[in-house]
């Protein structure tokens, strides 16, 4: 499947080939707009109004897109036009690309405003949860005309992800290879447990990871960095996590866990003071979740880069 520009200044039109026949379909973005300002307006004079255009032109839009797709995207009735299931079908598939073409004007627009670098940084769920904010806000506002692209993932993915080259800066637990990777120290920290004050382990100074996987947990939500990893471990020892509740971050952990709802697995500098909250040390090996900063090669950064690369070392006493 091929996507290629159209004749005419931000159209553009998708070919299928397949291997009896070569196909050509035309969608264009005006298109695409008059199918959802249709399924917005449910009437074709309203929507070609809305998309600036005669109402003989948009049904004569409408026809041509149908035929060429051998299908009916609307049902024609008195009260106006509703959806067919293929036309919901594209009109998914038409948000989506409208979607992306906001995105691509958002980042496109700080240029226009003086904008001259921008900076891609992955890192897991701890130090965008505990660190980074503070640490980014704080160059942000000395370098205004730098913009930071920060993405939450795993750390074995942003290892792999920098070493691709696909991203300038990564911050990782310190764990694991680094695939040759040049490795800063960032900041140091620890996984603890945390439970209600009146739980029974509250009384507890350190309990084994295994010990716990029998209890309710109030976790971040799937896909985080942190809940790949304790599923992880979980099953590696065997077991699964009953996930009682998840939700968006550390603090919501901890209210959630204060409120007795379950137990928690998070980093100690997440942990603000709470009477409700008691701490468990966790006594396994991985509990230590020193964080790192990882490059290709420090020299190879751009400037923007460079500069932020130093700023976290530092920020962090590396």
């Amino acid at each position: 499947m091929i996507e290629r520009p159209g004749a005419a200044a931000g159209n553009w039109y998708y070919r299928k080939q397949a291997f009896d026949q070569d196909e050509t379909l035309h969608y264009d973005l005006p298109d695409l707009r008059l199918v959802a300002a249709i399924a917005d307006s449910g009437a074709l004079t309203r929507a070609a109004e809305r998309v600036h255009l005669a109402p003989s032109s948009a049904s004569h839009r409408l026809s041509q897109l149908e035929a060429s797709l051998g299908v009916a995207l609307f049902e024609r009735h008195a009260r106006g036009l509703t959806p067919t299931v293929a036309g919901e079908s594209l009109l998914r598939h038409a948000r989506q690309v409208f979607a992306q073409l906001e995105q691509m004007h958002a980042d496109l627009a700080p240029y226009a405003s003086g904008l001259n670098a921008q900076v891609t940084v992955f890192a897991n769920t701890n130090a965008i949860n505990c660190f980074l904010p503070e640490d980014l806000g704080d160059f942000l506002r000395e370098h205004p005309q730098i913009r930071v692209s920060l993405e939450e993932q795993p750390s074995p993915a942003i290892v792999g992800a920098v070493a691709a080259g696909q991203v300038d800066i990564g911050v990782v637990a310190a764990e694991g290879d680094f695939g040759g990777l040049a490795v800063t120290p960032y900041r140091r920290d620890r996984l603890v447990l945390i439970v209600a004050a009146e739980h029974p382990l509250a009384g507890q100074r350190e309990i084994a990871f295994a010990d716990v996987l029998n209890e309710a947990f109030v976790c971040l939500h799937a896909g985080s960095a942190i809940h790949t990893f304790m599923m992880n471990h979980a099953a590696r020892l065997g077991g699964r996590l009953d996930v009682r509740i998840q939700v968006r971050s550390f603090a919501a952990v901890c209210r959630m866990v204060g409120a007795g709802v379950g137990i928690g697995m998070v980093p100690r500098s997440s942990v603000a003071a709470d009477e409700r909250l008691k701490t468990v040390e966790i006594a396994d090996a991985w509990a230590p979740r020193d964080l790192h900063l990882c490059v290709r090669e420090r020299a190879a950064l751009s400037p923007a880069a460079r500069a932020l690369f130093d700023h976290l070392a530092t920020m962090g006493g590396g």
